[in-house]
């Protein structure tokens, strides 16, 4: 297996990868209240910035996983670099600190040596930079275990790597019952 590393998707490479992507996260549209699926257009738009790295891992001529990550934090819409900046101001000022957009696995390749390759390159520049990597989870996948199940891939790489819960949003619904 290997695994390619680009700053742009190559329009060649392009329906592959979304096609795989939207089939990996095809199942949170149901489980889960944020839309965790970008559209079409805003996945065009992340394979098309240089910001952001791209990880493709194949298997043969098969793309068998996609991920993304960036130390420039403004390119990612939905966090804060201000958060960041805040909690580590020396390593938001190297630009010490990665985000993890996506790890996108086909789905019979879960569970296997996928992930934990790419969870593998893409800890590469986070440990040689004695930095901070970080990600959201959902709390689906959260209850499945994931953060664990990365936890223990890093330790394999880095025995002293320490996870914290950085944040977590709930969601509430408040409804009133059927008239009778």
């Amino acid at each position: 297996m290997d695994v390619e590393i680009t700053k742009v998707v190559a329009a060649e490479r392009l329906e592959g990868a979304w096609e795989l992507y939207a089939d990996a996260f095809e199942e949170l549209r149901a489980a889960a209240v944020q839309r965790h699926l970008m559209r079409r257009t805003e996945f065009d738009e992340v394979m098309a910035d240089d910001r952001v790295e791209k990880y493709l891992a194949y298997d043969g001529e098969r793309l068998v996983g996609l991920a993304t990550v960036t130390n420039d934090l403004n390119a990612m819409p939905l966090i804060s670099p201000d958060y960041f900046a805040h909690r580590w101001p020396n390593h938001y000022a190297q630009r010490r600190i990665w985000y993890l957009g996506f790890i996108a696995i086909q789905l019979d390749q879960r569970g296997g040596a996928v992930r934990a390759l790419l969870v593998d390159r893409l800890w590469q520049p986070v440990r040689a930079n004695r930095g901070v990597a970080a990600l959201d989870i959902c709390s689906r996948n959260d209850g499945l275990g994931l953060p664990r199940a990365i936890h223990r891939a890093l330790e394999l790489l880095s025995p002293d790597v320490v996870a914290t819960r950085l944040d977590a949003q709930v969601y509430w619904a408040y409804e009133l019952p059927a008239a009778s």
